[in-house]
């Protein structure tokens, strides 16, 4: 009997990254926790003033979750802009790593996984909400898509093997750390979403 063939490995993260485990994982898996952390690191650096107002939240309550967020490792203090009396946060840039599979076996984990996802696929949705919703001209409009593909047929390795090749086309179009921005250009945000769909035969 031969071995079966190795899986061919996931795809590549594009920078640094994280590799979530249950203790990091329940540090973040909170709702107003993971808004915090999408606004600092789409938007930039912000004190908890600024983040409070743009969620409609208090103050007192944002400051003791950044404060949770950077004990965790998600954020940091901006020393460079900070004064004594107001701390500005910033993103680490660190890319998380979220394995499913290392949490299959830990059922204490399993509900900060479950806030984790749901937190996180409605986040994608509110951002393609924004997106429609917004009134853009047309080179943007024309430039933009949402689409999706629904007659694929794909064994496990394939759909590894697109992810990773989705994964560097992504890679050769961000540019250079150096590299000054074109003054047209804005930021882009691409999701994708690639899983399996159960097969559900007719009547």
């Amino acid at each position: 009997m031969t071995d079966a063939p190795e899986p061919p490995p996931p795809p590549p993260l594009p920078g640094p990254a994280r590799r979530l485990d249950a203790h990091s994982l329940r540090g973040l898996a909170h709702p107003l926790r993971m808004r915090l952390y999408e606004l600092l690191s789409l938007d930039g650096p912000a004190t908890a003033t600024l983040l409070a107002q743009r969620l409609g939240e208090n103050t007192g309550t944002v400051s003791w979750h950044l404060r949770h967020l950077a004990e965790h490792g998600f954020i940091e203090e901006d020393t460079a802009r900070g004064t004594k009396r107001e701390r500005w946060w910033r993103g680490t840039g660190v890319i998380n790593d979220l394995r499913i599979a290392d949490f299959r076996d830990d059922p204490d984990a399993h509900g900060a996984l479950s806030v984790y996802l749901r937190e996180l696929i409605q986040q994608y949705f509110s951002r393609v909400m924004t997106y429609v919703g917004e009134d853009w001209d047309e080179r943007w409009r024309n430039a933009g898509t949402v689409a999706d593909w629904r007659d694929l047929r794909m064994t496990p390795s394939q759909l590894r093997a697109l992810n990773t090749e989705l994964m560097g086309v992504i890679a050769r179009h961000a540019p250079a750390a150096d590299t000054a921005p074109d003054p047209e250009a804005l930021p882009v945000v691409v999701q994708l979403q690639s899983f399996p769909r159960r097969e559900r035969g007719g009547a």
